[in-house]
């Protein structure tokens, strides 16, 4: 049995959001007096920003960050966001062709809808993916990834069963929380290193998008062709 659905996460992986986020985010570091380069914010953040922030400035620094520093620093990310995004390159392309397809799709990211909404509507990416196709951590309780709870109510809420869900992500968090909900996850080597899905659980690995319709192509998902 083939894949019935794929499912997308946003940031990162259909939209380019993540070099606008860590310039702000490096940027913001810099001004505080803790100076970081766009390549330091990927290799310290890119994945796990929020909860890692603090931490490597305590431990690289010696020093502690505000105490609204992450409101104002999505404060600021989605004001740059408003400026404009980039969809990933091939994006459009691949929602296109799974539509042409008929195989079905949606998006599910740990970013609060308002946030999912605008990278969409500035990418150009929102007719491919109308309000019912994306589904945010707010629909299930702030509960994000590496948690399954966020894949698990999508593929309910779409009406497919999780076994035959496709996970695209760029992100070890995002690959555990695939594997946890039983699904296989093509881990999207654009930006994380590839040896970080890989052990985070990624059934497979692609370096673009369009390489995604060589999975779904085949006549039965990753998992069951391994011997």
């Amino acid at each position: 049995m083939a894949y019935q659905m794929v499912i997308f996460d946003n940031d990162g992986t259909l939209v380019d959001s993540e070099h606008t986020a860590h310039r702000v985010l490096s940027d913001y570091l810099t001004e505080l007096g803790y100076p970081t380069t766009l390549e330091e914010s990927f290799h310290h953040f890119l994945g796990n920003a929020g909860r890692n922030v603090h931490t490597v400035v305590a431990d690289r620094y010696g020093g502690a960050l505000p105490e609204d520093f992450t409101a104002r620093c999505h404060e600021r990310v989605f004001a740059a966001f408003q400026q404009g995004v980039d969809a990933s390159s091939g994006a459009a392309e691949l929602l296109a062709e799974l539509e042409r397809r008929e195989l079905r799709y949606c998006l599910a990211s740990s970013s609060d809808h308002a946030w999912i909404d605008l990278t969409l509507e500035r990418s150009g990416l929102r007719p491919h993916l109308p309000a019912p196709l994306v589904f945010s951590a707010e629909d299930v309780a702030g509960i994000g990834k590496p948690a399954p709870d966020l894949f698990l109510h999508a593929a309910r809420a779409m009406g497919v069963a999780p076994e035959d869900c496709l996970v695209v992500e760029d992100s070890p968090n995002g690959v555990l929380a695939a594997r946890a909900a039983g699904m296989d996850v093509l881990g999207y080597t654009a930006l994380m290193p590839a040896d970080r899905l890989a052990a985070a659980g990624a059934t497979a690995l692609i370096g673009e998008l369009r390489q995604v319709l060589d999975h779904v192509a085949r006549a039965d998902p990753i998992s069951r062709n391994v011997c």
